[in-house]
């Protein structure tokens, strides 16, 4: 089950979701990969690697050797790198990832994520896809090679119109490209229970007929603690609200996933 993380606006907790749902996953038993699409590298900060290290090994090292004529290519397997975490890797971001960008689009090497999960599904049960906070080719990448999608949403009005933007460019790629990619849900984040705002934009979302995911994640400092500990919060924080908030969503992910064959160990 191979799944994207994606708004195309900025700070409604993208990496975090990713980041946390894999780690639920991975706690839950099953053999999961993050991958890491964003320049910025928030989710490969979060589990502990450092974006800035010299490693071979990261996600712009794996789609840039698809561009060289003569190059050797090393084994898509070989990339995926273990964390701290038992049952979760990560193929990390890099720095490097804004340099090759303009030349996998000329050379349309669009489809060669999809085609490097192909080969990491014989490995991993649950691939989860970290992305950059807009439709650019590594998103785009990312949505084609994605069998189901989740959107991360603030309860913002400009959130709100991003959303309804993103929708109509999804429906065009899902046309073009990957017209199996399933729309699983918003996930609404930073809830505010106690303002009447949020509740009206949540009540907008759901007249459009999207599908909103319960439970909502609550607003939390504890998130930020996380990050600063490089732990998610199913390791840090076990019994606080927003770590059950989020056990609650995986389990109502997992409802609808479909039970896969096992993987090669």
């Amino acid at each position: 089950m191979r799944r994207v993380v994606f708004n195309q606006k900025g700070g409604v907790g993208k990496s975090s979701i990713a980041a946390n749902l894999a780690a639920l996953s991975a706690a839950k038993g099953y053999k999961t990969l993050l991958i890491d699409l964003d320049v910025q590298g928030n989710s490969s900060h979060y589990l502990g690697y450092d974006v800035n290290s010299e490693s071979k090994q990261t996600i712009a090292d794996l789609l840039n050797q698809t561009v060289g004529w003569f190059s050797v290519s090393t084994p898509v397997i070989e990339f995926p790198q273990p964390t701290s975490f038992t049952n979760l890797d990560i193929i990390p971001s890099s720095p490097r990832l804004e340099k090759i960008e303009s030349e996998l689009e000329r050379r349309y090497k669009i489809y060669k994520l999809r085609d490097a999960l192909d080969e990491l599904d014989k490995r991993y049960e649950r691939i989860y896809i970290d992305t950059p906070p807009n439709l650019n080719f590594f998103s785009k990448a990312a949505l084609i090679a994605a069998q189901r999608l989740l959107i991360p949403f603030d309860c913002d009005s400009f959130s709100q119109q991003a959303l309804l933007t993103l929708l109509n460019n999804l429906s065009e790629l899902r046309e073009d490209h990957n017209p199996t990619l399933e729309v699983e849900g918003v996930i609404v984040n930073m809830f505010n229970a106690q303002a009447n705002f949020p509740k009206k934009i949540i009540a907008d979302l759901k007249d459009l007929g999207l599908p909103i995911l319960e439970p909502y994640l609550p607003q939390s400092i504890k998130m930020k603690e996380s990050h600063y500990h490089q732990k998610p919060l199913i390791h840090l924080l076990p019994a606080h609200k927003l770590t059950k908030s989020f056990e609650q969503l995986f389990i109502t992910l997992e409802k609808s996933a479909p039970v896969l064959a096992e993987v090669e160990t």
